[in-house]
């Protein structure tokens, strides 16, 4: 009995002497931020819908364009490997809360609501909403000719309060309005049920529009844009902090350098916005 109770006791003083480095080992892990356990596992990974061309988007099986090429220089400054999901643009803001990945690196529109849950990077570009129409279409020659017409956005997107906002704005003013917004999963398939004739009009980013309009010359036309000028950002978990920072510093780096103009001019033909500061709504993360 005597054993036995000596041996108790050995091994709860073995358990309160190592409960100090448990608990070290506990606060040191916590303490190291998203950063130092990407470093550690030696893969960043990535959330991002590849269909928002050319931001990003798929060619030869291969995920590239604008965000990809500056994804790219973070994940260099890193010092590990990526690893990049595509997945679909509803699915990504729940999976990065989820912690399915670690950061958001898709084109995501900058919005009061979302700003007020999530932590935006600083914005990798710009944009306006614009409507688009087929080249022949004759009835919608501005924006408030889409009175009654079936136009299209991409559901879960920026622009689909920019357009449920402008509908409400043609009905007050005494218009019917929007006669029906149709919401596809991707911006890809607004552009095909455009050409189709299944709507009469779409609202996406001016610069996709600009890239649209180039790779299918005489197909579509802008007619005007809607709401406010926006920027677009990555998007990270309010309490990783560390890495919002270091994307930060890393856009900066390449602002800086002539990088990011570099980047734009080779995608896009053309310069956006990209600021500092004063671009988050009042009460952002």
């Amino acid at each position: 009995m005597g054993e036995f109770f000596s041996a108790s006791r050995r091994r709860v003083l073995s358990l309160l002497a190592a409960a100090p480095l448990l608990l070290s080992f506990a606060s040191t892990s916590h303490a190291d931020g998203l950063i130092e356990q990407i470093k550690q596992r030696g893969t960043i990974v990535v959330g991002t819908e590849a269909a928002f061309e050319p931001f990003e988007f798929v060619r030869d099986g291969q995920i590239v364009g604008y965000n990809k090429d500056i994804l790219d220089y973070v994940v260099s400054q890193l010092g590990v490997k990526l690893d990049q999901l595509n997945l679909p643009f509803q699915g990504l803001l729940p999976g990065l809360l989820a912690k399915k990945f670690d950061v958001m690196a898709t084109s995501t529109g900058i919005n009061a609501e979302r700003a007020a849950k999530y932590a935006y990077t600083r914005p990798t570009g710009s944009f306006e909403n614009v409507i688009v129409v087929r080249a022949d279409e004759e009835r919608i020659k501005k924006p408030e000719d889409i009175n009654g017409m079936v136009v299209a956005t991409q559901l879960a997107s920026s622009v689909q309060p920019i357009i449920e906002a402008y509908d409400k704005e043609l009905k007050e003013k005494g218009g019917k309005g929007v006669g029906e917004l149709k919401l596809f999963t991707s911006f890809p398939e607004t552009h095909v049920a455009l050409a189709s004739g299944q709507v009469d009009a779409i609202v996406i980013a001016s610069p996709s529009a600009a890239v649209l309009m180039k790779n299918v010359p005489d197909t579509y036309k802008v007619v005007g844009s809607i709401g406010e000028f926006s920027y677009l950002s990555w998007v990270v978990r309010p309490e990783d902090k560390d890495l919002r920072e270091f994307i930060n510093a890393k856009i900066g780096e390449m602002k800086d350098s002539g990088k990011l103009k570099e980047l734009q001019l080779k995608w896009f033909g053309f310069e956006m916005k990209t600021p500092a500061d004063g671009y988050l709504p009042a009460g952002a993360l």
